[in-house]
């Protein structure tokens, strides 16, 4: 039997980026995941803007991550054909399992990899079995259940998952490629739905090294017969439902395969147990389309790792009541609240037709519009300046040059 502080079952963002922490912080870990070189999953395919920025570095190994994936500078945003704004962007686009790579990578001693299934666990108020898939047995002190969407662990131990809105969105990822010519005029877009109707809510192009992929962000039904279409005839599909969206792009193709992948708005019961805490999608998952829930798991790792696994292995035991910490952390719940609001509303303002949500959609069109104005007076504004003053030093230099000749 192998003995350690912290066993986290599940390699994915929340597990791997947890173990890199915990090895940094010098606390024994065992990381536990079936895969040697993470497989390609349709899941996280960026990391972007301030806020979620902002709370990767509290994990402190964002820099070496972002070292692996390629940052956009400047991302377009339009509607109904117009070009709104050109905004200065902190976008980093990088597949998932490359940034699954790049954050392994980060994992150091007393921190260690296990590549096997997890088959059985059982917990108590001071130390937890784990039983794996190749017949060794582990001896934690604390279990962190960082295995996305698979239940059967949970169970076993009875955790349920509560589903809050079955197929909430749907989100489809292929490559797109320009026609006629080498390159896309934009360095990065985010084009918005012209029609409630069709159901859309944007799509999002950024590069991933030498691609541009695209994210493409619908509310529709499993088995509607548009995700079929949009399967086998994705540029005629995507030009059905955003008609002038080639006014930005120019004409385009779609390489490769597109990738189709529904999402459950939900959240777990029954998890409040001594021994073993849930973390990222393994916890509750939110709706794609709003890009929160990177913002949960980065949220729910720093916290874990940097205050309560600290204070909770200071002292003996791991009871419930330790647990329970973490799930009432003010900074854990004021994100998953505003996580869970922002996939309702986001919902409503894309596809309902009532006079309040249009109103919201034109609000928003509106203030992107104003934004992109106020941008371009600005940079107006500064590139004339920046000429005056070039013109000025031009000038001092020419009667300087004159003084000297007459000298």
């Amino acid at each position: 039997m192998k003995y350690t502080d912290i066993a986290i079952i599940g390699g994915g963002l929340a597990g791997s980026t947890a173990a890199a922490m915990l090895g940094r912080a010098g606390i024994p870990t065992i990381l536990i995941d079936p895969h040697q070189v993470y497989p390609f999953d349709f899941r996280v395919e960026k990391i972007s803007g301030d806020e979620q920025l902002g709370r990767f570095y509290r994990t402190r190994i964002a820099d070496s991550v972002l070292r692996s994936a390629t940052h956009d500078g400047e991302n377009w945003i339009a509607r109904f054909g117009y070009l709104l704004d050109k905004k200065p962007s902190r976008q980093y686009g990088i597949m998932y399992d490359a940034l699954i790579g790049a954050v392994r990578a980060e994992i150091v001693a007393p921190a260690e990899i296990i590549y096997a299934k997890v088959t059985d666990v059982s917990t108590s108020a001071e130390r937890q079995k784990l039983t794996l898939s190749d017949g060794e047995t582990i001896s934690a002190r604390l279990v962190v259940l960082a295995n996305g969407l698979s239940v059967g662990l949970r169970r076993n131990l009875g955790i349920e998952r509560q589903v809050l809105s079955v197929s909430h969105s749907i989100s489809i990822g292929f490559d797109m490629v320009p026609v006629g010519r080498p390159a896309f005029e934009f360095p990065a877009l985010t084009y918005f739905s012209e029609r409630a109707k069709e159901r859309v809510a944007y799509v999002t192009l950024f590069p991933v090294g030498n691609r541009m992929r695209a994210n493409l962000f619908v509310y529709r039904e499993v088995d509607d017969p548009w995700l079929r279409e949009m399967r086998r005839r994705p540029v005629e599909t995507m030009n059905a439902a955003l008609p002038r969206l080639r006014r930005i792009t120019g004409e385009y193709g779609v390489a490769g395969d597109v990738k189709i992948r529904p999402a459950d708005l939900y959240v777990s019961t029954g998890h409040r147990q001594p021994g073993v805490v849930l973390v990222g999608d393994a916890f509750a998952a939110t709706c794609p389309v709003t890009g929160t829930g990177t913002d949960k798991v980065f949220t729910d790792v720093a916290q874990l790792c940097n205050v309560h696994i600290p204070a909770w292995l200071a002292t003996e035991g791991m009871d419930a009541d330790k647990i329970a910490s973490f799930y009432d952390d003010p900074v854990k719940q004021a994100c998953d609240a505003w996580s869970m609001a922002k996939a309702v509303s986001f919902r409503k303002v894309t596809i309902e037709n009532g006079l309040y949500w249009r109103a919201q959609r034109w609000a928003r069109f509106l203030a992107w519009f104003g934004e992109g104005c106020l941008r371009r007076i600005r940079n107006g504004i500064s590139a004339g300046s920046n000429h005056s003053a070039h013109s000025s030093s031009s000038s001092s230099s020419s009667s300087s040059s004159s003084l000297s000749s007459s000298a």
